[in-house]
């Protein structure tokens, strides 16, 4: 069950990220999106925990918490999304990964 987790300080590391979600449960994999050219932090990332309840409870209790000064967003993710070509980054309720509104070809304005 994967968590995506926006606003992130660009100063935090996997393992501290890690720590912040282990307090809900077991976490399987924690992963910074790093900016290719300088390798610093682009301030979001992905948790991935075993359970459901988890994942709830995580989500409750983090979403809009301050970490280090920063108001995180934290989320249900559908991260295969952020692996496809960006022409196909569209979520299920028709919002790309960026949260805007995608329309068909075919639809009328």
């Amino acid at each position: 069950m994967s968590i995506l987790i926006r606003n992130l300080p660009r100063t935090i590391t996997e393992n501290e990220l890690r720590v912040l979600f282990q307090a809900f449960g077991d976490v399987a994999s924690c992963t910074l999106v790093l900016d290719k050219e300088t390798g610093g932090s682009k301030g979001f990332g992905f948790v991935e925990m075993s359970h459901n309840d988890d994942v709830n409870v995580a989500i409750e209790a983090l979403n809009g918490s301050v970490v280090s000064g920063n108001k995180i967003r934290v989320k249900w993710s559908n991260q295969e999304s952020f692996n496809q070509p960006q022409a196909h980054r569209v979520s299920i309720d028709g919002q790309n990964v960026w949260g805007n509104t995608i329309k068909k070809m075919d639809e009328e304005e």
